[in-house]
């Protein structure tokens, strides 16, 4: 099976949740036996870094990308504001991406043009134009409901009338365009159920994100540990920071003085990476990743919006890390509360589950080998590439 994969942002090097769970696709397919040509929008915030990219990928894959400038430009946003349409969406139409998938489509035949994003639907009727090829959508998240949930919590109320209006022109576009493809790709299952109930009348399945399940990093545990890790130009990930930061960290530092936090992440903003508070490290970007999970003891991600799945927390529930976060933050992840990953929606929850943990070894230590019995029966890249290649086949029948 040949398939087209195109990306919103370069897949490779895997440097947020977004990269990972591309790549994992990318991955899954190519150790299927399916040949996999990538093509990719590269922007000033997720530049291609191809000293970064192994010889070996870059062969399997003949990945191509294309600079969009997706700048917040004031005109063509108030353009779109008066018009209606999605800015989050008009922002990705670009003349040279749109010649760069001509050529692409008319020098090579495809079974499956697999569309990472919603934000990539404008280029659909082109899709169709040169190539009888089947068109998935993988959707990573509703995407219009991260900018909902996002405005509701923003405390300015300029900004959060902004943001409520993109909210909603995104979920007109989102909610049109959905039967413009021939099949959808869900994260979760949550996901693929609000497709549905709004009149998706596209087959949709729900496969995660996978990891590949590999040796965990051989390296000391620090002692009252806690951390964050995630991509902090996102702005759910801000917000959850700053919840915990405000709300939890107080209560935690008091009742536990000893414990450690520490902020990880790439964009980490200034005011914190400045900040002088009391038991809290703010790395920034860290060099390995997986690294850095696996020397520390417990993954606190106090998600308060977003869509989709974490991709982090997986990783870290794959190596045995206990998790604790919120309903939103575990959302797709076929998970049991108090056996495999802990759950806590309020500050004083949140920071009585992180106290129990780190005054109980034993329990801690249960949650997290649960948490990697999970990860390795339900998400394992390999199988869930099967799903996605079966899924593929059935619609190329029709």
């Amino acid at each position: 099976m040949k398939i087209l994969q195109l990306c919103n942002k370069p897949p490779y090097p895997p440097v947020d949740g977004g990269t990972m769970a591309m790549n994992s696709i990318t991955k899954g397919l190519l150790c299927q036996g399916c040949e996999v040509k990538v093509l990719t929008v590269e922007t000033d915030k997720h530049p291609v870094r191809r000293e970064r990219i192994p010889d070996e990928y870059l062969a399997q894959t003949g990945v191509e990308s294309v600079y969009v400038d997706l700048g917040v430009k004031p005109l063509p946003a108030a353009g779109a504001m008066l018009c209606g349409e999605s800015y989050h969406v008009k922002r990705y139409v670009s003349e040279a991406f749109a010649a760069k998938l001509r050529e692409v489509l008319e020098k090579e035949r495809f079974d499956i043009v697999h569309v990472e994003s919603i934000f990539l639907t404008p280029y659909v009727p082109l899709i169709r134009k040169h190539s009888d090829a089947k068109i998935i959508l993988r959707a990573h998240n509703v995407e219009h409901l991260i900018w909902k949930r996002v405005a509701q919590s923003c405390r300015n109320s300029l900004k959060r009338w902004y943001l409520k209006h993109l909210s909603l022109t995104l979920r007109a576009y989102e909610l049109e365009h959905l039967n413009d493809y021939d099949g959808i790709v869900c994260i979760t299952k949550n996901d693929a159920d609000m497709f549905r109930e709004v009149g998706c009348r596209k087959p949709i399945v729900s496969i995660p994100f996978g990891v590949d399940p590999g040796e965990v990093p051989s390296v000391d545990v620090e002692p009252d540990s806690l951390f964050h890790i995630g991509a902090m130009d996102w702005l759910p990930n801000q917000e959850s920071v700053r919840w915990l930061l405000d709300e939890v960290w107080p209560v935690v530092h008091r009742e536990v003085p000893q414990a450690k936090l520490y902020l990880a992440g790439r964009k980490m903003p200034a005011q914190w990476m400045n900040a002088q508070i009391e038991g809290v490290s703010v790395i920034g970007e860290v060099p390995d990743a997986m690294y850095f999970i696996g020397s520390k003891k417990i993954n606190v991600v106090p998600l308060l919006s977003g869509s989709g799945i974490r991709v982090k927390i997986i990783e870290a529930m794959s190596i045995g890390k206990t998790v604790i976060t919120t309903t939103v933050g575990a959302q797709g992840i076929d998970y049991t509360d108090g056996e495999n990953i802990l759950i806590a929606d309020t500050p004083e929850q949140f920071a009585q589950q992180i106290k129990r943990c780190l005054e109980d070894d034993a329990f801690c230590s249960r949650v997290g080998e649960a948490a990697a019995r999970l990860v390795a029966e339900q998400y394992n890249e390999q199988k869930l590439a099967e799903q996605l290649i079966d899924f593929y086949n059935k619609r190329l029948e029709i």
